[in-house]
């Protein structure tokens, strides 16, 4: 084994612990793959004793017990991923210890600790991560407290996912406005407050979900020049006042939903500039007027819902031209008139 750059036995049916020597007398050992099985017990501490391993993936099998500090000792690490396991938190101060200990690994690149049942916070020394680090998924993981502002230091980070949590209080400015940072998951939490004007900061942000928070105020008006994004998700908030006009500058977003705010004011026909839109989601809103005819343009769209709010005049005519439509949803309005035969065309439609 002491020649062995490489161990890898993914998707079998090992099951078992570890032994409590594993990692001693592997010096060479560069690569360790065993996810995808029924493996069980503790990570031992001895695993750091593979000093030159560079990947290690434990990934989706019932390891339980606390993730090692001794990890912090592979000074060649660059991709641990840990992810749907059965990890606790090993701290009595509630905070993730292992995550400090980790960030003597200089060369991380990607760091996947979701699903677990964590619990506990996320220090502040996050921001001692080296700026090698780009991934960073901890979902599913019951971590509570605030998000600390020292996650805004990780200036290469490009994937940030802690969905599905119990964060409190406000979105860190800093977090919001890193340039590298292409994609963001912050839904099904409890965060506050309002979206900081930095979010626009993040010139190559590509998804943004946010659903399922308090957050409340206005959207940014700046977002409309944020041209990468393609995967804008608002839903189950308190956000208010207007969309900005802007919004409808994003010409290659495939997915705007918004539903479930307290956003109000017309739909304006420049809604039809979504030609590359798939799926559009405004119900249960105060947006009021006409559906504009321009909304036939969105020659691209699937699922179309403005359902629950204000809505009135006539379903407009040009909609038989989305001939891509699946799904459509405008019940709970004040439409009048009646249905166009022209909708007949639309065939995909359920």
């Amino acid at each position: 084994m002491s020649q062995r750059k490489a161990f890898s036995s993914v998707r079998n049916n090992l099951s078992g612990n570890l032994p409590h020597s594993f990692g001693q007398g592997m010096p060479n050992l560069q690569y360790l793959f065993l996810d995808f099985n029924n493996l069980n017990g503790f990570i031992p501490d001895s695993i750091s004793n593979a000093s030159k391993l560079i990947r290690i993936d434990l990934s989706i099998n019932g390891f339980t017990g606390f993730i090692p500090e001794s990890l912090g000792n592979l000074e060649f690490l660059e991709h641990l991923h840990l992810g749907d396991n059965k990890f606790i938190s090993s701290s009595s101060t509630l905070e993730l210890a292992f995550l400090t200990s980790l960030t003597k690994c200089r060369r991380l690149k990607q760091l996947w600790i979701g699903v677990n049942p964590l619990g506990g916070r996320i220090p502040t020394s996050i921001g001692n991560f080296s700026n090698s680090l780009e991934m960073f998924a901890a979902y599913s993981c019951k971590i509570q407290g605030i998000i600390p502002k020292e996650i805004g230091n990780l200036s290469s980070l490009a994937v940030l996912d802690l969905h599905e949590n119990e964060f409190i209080g406000d979105l860190p400015k800093k977090l919001m406005g890193l340039r590298k940072l292409q994609q963001l998951y912050l839904h099904n939490n409890k965060i506050i407050g309002f979206i900081p004007d930095e979010i626009c900061h993040s010139e190559n942000l590509g998804a943004l979900n946010l659903t399922q928070n308090h957050i409340s105020g206005a959207l940014p008006s700046c977002v409309g020049n944020m041209t990468s994004l393609r995967y804008l998700h608002l839903a189950s908030n308190r956000l208010n006042s207007n969309l900005p006009a802007s919004i409808w500058s994003l010409l290659d977003i495939l997915e705007f939903n918004a539903s479930s705010n307290m956003f109000s004011g017309p739909l304006p026909p420049e809604l039809g500039n979504l030609k590359s839109t798939t799926l559009i989601d405004l119900s249960v809103n105060n947006f009021s007027g006409e559906i504009s005819t321009t909304i036939g343009g969105l020659e691209s769209l699937i699922d179309l819902s403005l359902a629950y709010n204000s809505l009135e005049g006539p379903i407009p005519d040009s909609l038989s031209a989305v001939l891509s439509l699946e799904s459509l949803d405008l019940s709970h309005n004040h439409l009048t008139g009646e249905i166009p035969m022209s909708l007949e065309a639309l065939s995909y439609l359920g």
